[in-house]
């Protein structure tokens, strides 16, 4: 039976309107996207898990696509962001839910479940890159924000620098980050996030992962295009999280993060 299309909310906590959709009816599973990213970017536009009967809850975050901006770069640390996920939960009626997060929201759900394990019945990591302490690496973020202030989508692609990827790809990688900064209402929110979310940490270091009870998947990749969030952070994520499972593509593959419905797929094997 087909399912009904997404309907959208707005959850306000502290005067910033987080702007989300939800669809399909069960047990709920919440998707936090990546920074620079939205709520489009976790599963892809895949239906797979509604139609598997689970209501999935999908928001941008503090900044990012619809949602509003939340002030300078003090606005947007991973307190901040932990505190956006739990409101979304209360305001939803969400007790207790299957949490995926990539990149930035796998920190901040791997946050959640360290700090409320309660409201975390599984945990999805995908494409960790956090680990546990702000960035090493400031100038780069820095660089991103002034690029994406000074130039827009272009500017911020720019300051990414060459793409070391085979240049058959390249064309197709352009314009899909193209794509993915232009959906931002208020690219200057996701400037002073660049800023402020890599001065933060998530948790205290990659220890606290090994007090995770909750049942964990955790997605890596070996795409070389994505040298950020690199495979041996995945790895180390397995090795500390007790009971957790690795998935990844087999080499040659496209990245598994990036398939909607593969992600999907390991993600109902998880709750199953």
């Amino acid at each position: 039976m087909p399912t009904a299309g997404p309907a959208p909310f707005t959850v306000v906590r502290d005067g910033v309107a987080l702007q989300g959709e939800e669809a399909g009816e069960g047990p709920p599973v919440v998707l936090l996207h990546g920074l620079t990213a939205t709520r489009r970017y976790v599963v892809h536009g895949s239906r797979m898990m509604e139609r598997a009967g689970h209501r999935v809850v999908a928001y941008d975050a503090r900044g990012h696509g619809e949602s509003a901006p939340a002030g300078g770069p003090d606005a947007y640390t991973y307190d901040e962001l932990v505190a956006d996920a739990v409101a979304v939960l209360d305001e939803r009626g969400i007790d207790r839910a299957v949490v995926v997060g990539q990149s930035m929201g796998s920190a901040t759900a791997v946050a959640l479940t360290l700090r409320h394990p309660d409201r975390v019945g599984a945990l999805v990591i995908v494409t960790p890159a956090h680990r546990g302490a702000p960035s090493p690496n400031l100038g780069y973020w820095d660089g991103l924000a002034e690029g994406l202030e000074r130039g827009g989508p272009e500017g911020f692609l720019a300051a990414l620098g060459p793409l070391t990827i085979d240049e058959r790809y390249r064309d197709a990688v352009r314009t899909v980050i193209l794509q993915r900064i232009g959906r931002h209402r208020h690219p200057g929110a996701v400037a002073q996030a660049l800023r402020g979310i890599p001065r933060t940490a998530a948790f205290d270091g990659l220890d606290a992962l090994g007090g995770i009870a909750t049942p964990t998947l955790i997605v890596g990749s070996r795409d070389a295009a994505d040298p950020d969030h690199p495979l041996a952070v995945a790895e180390e994520y397995a090795s500390r999280i007790p009971g957790s499972r690795l998935v990844v593509e087999d080499p040659g593959e496209s990245p598994l993060a990036w398939r909607g419905g593969a992600l999907s797929r390991e993600v109902l094997a998880l709750i199953d």
